[in-house]
C-alpha cells in the first residue's frame, strides 16, 4: 500500500465535510492536494487569478448556504487572494481560504515564498492560523469550516505548510486542531432566552411604527426564515446588504421611512456607516433600538452609538434569534402587529420607482440611459423561478439594483468593492445549473477579471454579462463633479471604443454591441439562448446613481 500523505488526510476531510467543489489556482505548495484529489468526487474549478477563487467561493457559499472553499498557493498567490476576503467578510459569507505555505521546518530561514500569511489575513477573517503539522490537517479544516458557519458567518483562513501536505509518516490524525487555532468556545451557539424573546416581541407589537433590520446574511442565507418572521409579526423586515445602506436603490424610498420608526430591532445588523451610526437624523431622536447580535464587539459599538436609546441588547446568533421570536409570537393570542397601515406604508416605499422611468430617454445621441438598458432584462430574470442577478460596479451597480430583481441576488455588498461580478457569475452558473444568470457591471469593472471568461468557457458556465459602457469610472467622476466641479474632474476616463463584447468572443464566448434602447432585449435574448458566456456591451449615458424619493 502507498502510505497516505497529509494531503490525503486533508482530502478525506473535504469529503467528510461534504465538499463537492473547490475553486483554485495551482502553484508549487498545493500540488500534493491536486494529486490527492485524483479519483475523488470533488471538482476543481481552476481560475485565472487567485482573487477570483475567493469571489467564486463567496458566491457559491451564499447561493448553496454552505461553506465555500478557495485554494491557492503560498506567497504571492496567497497575497493575491487576500483582498477578496474583505468582500466575503462584509457580506457575511462563510468562505474558507486554504493557502499553501512554506515548510514548517524552514520557517525563519528564508524559505521559498516565505510570508507571514496568517497575520496578513487576520484583519479580514474571523480566524486565521497556520497548520502545525500533518496530524492536524483534518481537525484544522473541520474547525475552519465550523467557524466560518458559526455566529455571524464569514471567511476563515488556514495556511497549509508543504511539508505537512507531503508528509507520509502515518502520524495519527489529531482530534484537536493546531496549537495556534482558535478555541472551540468560538463555536458555542448563542441563543436568546424565552423571556428576552417575549420582551422583544411585546415591545415591537406595542410600537406604532416598528421595524426589523437585518444584515447581509439575512438577505442570502436566512431570507426564508426572515420572511416567516415578517409574516408572523406583520412588521416590516428589511435585510440590508448595500454600501449605500439606507439609501440602497433596491429599497426604493426606504430612507424616508427611517425617520418615522419608533422601535427598531437590529437583528444581527451592524450599527455602522450603512446605518449612519444611528445618528439623529436620519433616525428620530426618541427612537428605541433593540439589539440581538452574535458579536459582543458589535453590541458595545451600538451602545456607544445609540446611548440611552438602547434599552435592550443581547448576544445571540441570528437563526436562534429568529426561531426564538417566532416561538414567542406563536405562544401569544395576538400573533401580529395591528398597525397594517404602517406595514403597507413601508412596503410601498420599498417598492417605489419613479413613474417617469417608463418613458425615460437618454439626453445624448447613440447611447442608452441606464434605465432603458436594464429594465428590459427583467424578462430574462422572470423566465425561471430560481434566476440569479449579480450586481457589481459603482453607478451602474446601483442602477441595476434599482431596476432589476431576482429570486437570488449576489452583490459586491457592504464592502463597496468592485471587480467580483464575473467570478460571481461563473460560480452562480455552476451552483445553479440551467438557470439564467444576469451579471451587471461597469466598463471599469470588466477589466479586473475579464480573463475569467476563459474559466467560464472551460467549465461550461453560461451567463449574460451586461456592461454599462460609459467610458468612465463614473462613481469617482460623480464625486469629482459634486465636490470639485466638472472642470476639475481628472483621471476617470476610459475609451468608448473598447469592444468588451469582442473580448468575450476571443475567449470563446459570444457578444454584441448595442447603442439604442430598442436593441437591448433582442440582443440580450440572442446571447442568453446561445448558452455560452456572453457579453452585452451597451453604450450608456453616464448618469449618477438614482436617489429615490417619493414626491411630497
Amino acid at each position: 500500500m502507498i502510505p497516505k500523505r497529509g494531503a490525503d488526510f486533508l482530502v478525506e476531510a473535504f469529503e467528510k465535510q461534504g465538499i463537492t467543489t473547490v475553486f483554485t489556482l495551482s502553484g508549487n505548495h498545493i500540488m500534493p492536494i491536486f494529486d490527492a484529489l485524483i479519483g475523488r468526487d470533488i471538482q476543481l474549478i481552476h481560475t485565472r487569478h487567485e482573487a477570483s477563487t475567493v469571489h467564486m467561493a463567496d458566491c457559491w457559499a451564499r447561493l448553496k448556504h454552505e461553506v465555500g472553499i478557495a485554494m491557492v498557493t503560498g506567497g504571492p498567490g496567497h497575497a493575491n487572494a487576500v483582498s477578496a476576503l474583505y468582500t466575503a467578510l462584509m457580506a457575511e459569507s462563510p468562505v474558507v481560504l486554504l493557502s499553501g505555505h512554506a515548510p514548517n521546518t524552514q520557517i525563519g530561514r528564508g524559505a521559498f515564498q516565505e510570508m507571514r500569511q496568517a497575520e496578513m489575513c487576520a484583519p479580514v477573517c474571523k480566524a486565521s492560523w497556520t497548520c502545525a503539522g500533518p496530524e492536524f490537517l483534518a481537525a484544522d479544516f473541520k474547525l475552519a469550516c465550523a467557524i466560518a458557519l458559526s455566529g455571524r458567518p464569514g471567511p476563515v483562513h488556514l495556511s497549509l505548510p508543504s511539508d505537512a501536505l507531503e508528509d507520509s509518516s502515518q502520524k495519527t490524525q489529531s482530534t484537536i486542531a493546531s496549537p495556534d487555532a482558535p478555541s472551540l468556545n468560538v463555536l458555542k451557539v448563542k441563543e436568546p432566552s424565552a423571556a428576552v424573546c417575549e420582551s422583544i416581541t411585546a415591545a415591537l407589537q406595542s410600537a406604532k411604527r416598528p421595524l426589523i433590520l437585518c444584515g447581509p446574511s439575512g438577505a442570502h442565507t436566512f431570507s426564508a426564515e426572515l420572511a416567516l418572521l415578517e409574516n408572523a409579526l406583520h412588521i416590516p423586515t428589511i435585510a440590508m446588504e448595500s454600501p449605500r445602506g439606507l439609501a440602497d436603490p433596491s429599497l426604493g424610498s426606504f430612507s424616508e421611512v427611517i425617520e418615522q420608526a419608533d422601535v427598531i430591532l437590529l437583528l444581527n445588523k451592524r450599527s455602522d456607516f450603512t446605518m449612519k451610526f444611528l445618528s439623529a437624523p436620519p433616525f428620530a431622536k426618541n427612537v428605541s433600538f433593540i439589539q440581538l447580535d452574535s458579536d459582543l464587539d458589535e453590541i458595545e459599538r451600538t451602545k456607544i452609538a445609540a446611548q440611552n436609546r438602547l434599552p435592550l441588547s443581547v448576544q445571540a446568533d441570528l437563526l436562534p434569534s429568529i426561531n426564538g421570536l417566532l416561538q414567542a409570537v406563536s405562544e401569544k393570542k395576538s400573533t401580529s402587529h395591528n398597525e397594517s397601515a404602517w406595514y403597507d406604508f413601508v412596503k410601498s416605499a420599498v417598492r417605489y420607482r419613479p413613474a417617469e422611468w417608463a418613458t425615460l430617454k437618454s439626453l445624448q445621441d447613440n447611447v442608452v440611459h441606464p434605465v432603458n438598458a436594464l429594465l428590459p432584462l427583467q424578462v430574462i430574470l422572470d423566465s425561471h423561478p430560481d434566476s440569479v442577478l449579480v450586481s457589481d460596479g459603482g453607478e451602474i451597480g446601483q442602477w441595476a439594483q434599482a431596476c432589476l430583481h431576482a429570486p437570488n441576488r449576489i452583490l459586491n455588498g457592504v464592502a463597496g468593492s468592485i471587480g467580483s461580478s464575473l467570478p460571481f457569475a461563473i460560480a452562480a452558473a455552476l451552483a445553479k445549473k440551467d438557470v439564467p444568470v444576469v451579471a451587471v457591471l461597469g466598463d471599469g469593472t470588466f477589466g479586473f477579471h475579464s480573463s475569467e471568461i476563459d474559466t467560464a468557457v472551460r467549465y461550461q458556465a453560461p451567463f449574460l454579462a451586461v456592461i454599462g459602457n460609459d467610458a468612465c469610472w463614473n462613481a469617482e467622476y460623480q464625486i469629482q463633479v459634486r465636490e470639485y466641479g466638472t472642470a476639475r474632474a481628472l483621471g476617470c476616463e476610459l475609451l468608448p471604443s473598447t469592444r468588451y463584447d469582442q473580448v468575450c468572443m476571443a475567449f470563446g464566448g459570444v457578444g454584441e454591441l448595442v447603442n439604442t434602447h430598442d436593441q437591448v432585449l433582442p440582443a440580450a435574448l440572442r446571447l442568453h439562448h446561445a448558452k455560452l458566456p456572453a457579453c452585452l456591451n451597451i453604450l450608456i449615458e453616464g448618469a449618477p446613481a438614482p436617489n429615490l424619493k417619493r414626491p411630497s
